[in-house]
């Protein structure tokens, strides 16, 4: 089996995982795919042999690659994910960083993961992403987001408003910081930092969250993932930010923004011993009595 692997930066902490890692998948006998720069950092400190495999572009996975890990946090996972795209290659994160909603296999026990994996003792869970189309092909090719898209303020503190549409029905026009739309995946992100629900994986749905809103009466709105939604900036500047899950450009006043489910999903690895309400709970340290 050819597994790649993508991480974003190789530090003295994380050596011995990498070096684990490395020996576990040749013990294995399966056959690495390193992303370019990810192998550069390795040889160059050690880790991995240098008869490793790359991969630099999404279209190599169209071509022999099995399955996908990211090693880091949720933003790493994502950048894989921009890799994977509609290739159907499935992945599994291995947290190295802080919180983890989608990289939540942590460092310590990734090697009994790994075992699971080569046992087959996984489901997938397919995992929605979002379609963005700007009046300027602002993102090209790159226009999906496994997250979130988000409409911001740009050189002002002033407020602006995101005028809104669902299905070309009016909806709202929303006087706040921005507006995030999001994904399931995505409401554990920047939508729960803004008072969005949690939304479980495989609900057919996505999340329209206002940031910091000026009339306290606008609540987070819940609609059918089949409906576009439409979205236009205005305010006292001429340009604004817009960004797909972190990835963010400059766009103009006015300029429309059509936000549509993507017609491929992410294969997402679920462990038979996983599930994403362990994974909420422990995040979130919910039942757990902290008062001493």
């Amino acid at each position: 089996m050819r597994v790649a692997v993508y991480s974003k930066k190789i530090t003295k902490a994380n050596i011995p995982l990498f070096k684990r890692f490395a020996e576990t998948i040749e013990r294995f006998g399966w056959e690495l795919v390193l992303e370019k720069e990810l192998k550069q950092q390795l040889v160059k400190k050690g880790c991995i042999c240098t008869e490793a495999d790359i991969f630099t572009r999404h279209e190599d996975f169209h071509h022999g690659i099995d399955l996908a890990f990211s090693i880091g946090g949720d933003g790493t996972f994502l950048k894989t994910v921009s890799y994977i795209r509609n290739s159907g290659v499935p992945i599994l994160g291995i947290n190295t960083g802080r919180l983890g909603f989608l990289a939540n296999i942590s460092d310590e026990l990734f090697e009994d993961a790994l075992e699971l994996v080569r046992q087959k003792r996984y489901d997938y869970q397919k995992r929605s992403l979002l379609r963005v189309e700007t009046e300027r092909g602002l993102y090209g090719a790159d226009n999906v987001a496994m997250n979130e898209v988000t409409l911001l303020k740009k050189d002002t503190s002033s407020m602006i408003t995101v005028n809104t549409y669902l299905d070309d029905k009016y909806l709202n026009s929303y006087w706040a910081d921005g507006l995030i739309v999001s994904t399931p995946t995505g409401s554990t992100a920047y939508n729960l930092s803004c008072g969005g629900p949690i939304v479980t994986p495989g609900c057919q749905v996505h999340i329209i969250t206002p940031i910091a809103p000026h009339n306290l009466t606008v609540r987070p709105v819940v609609v059918p993932d089949n409906m576009p939604i439409k979205l236009s900036v205005e305010g006292r500047e001429r340009n604004y930010l817009i960004s797909l899950d972190g990835n963010a450009k400059s766009i103009r006043q006015n300029e429309e923004v059509l936000i549509r489910k993507a017609e491929y999903m992410i294969n997402v690895i679920k462990l038979e011993d996983t599930n994403f309400l362990d994974t909420i709970r422990n995040k979130m340290s919910w039942g757990k009595d902290q008062r001493n």
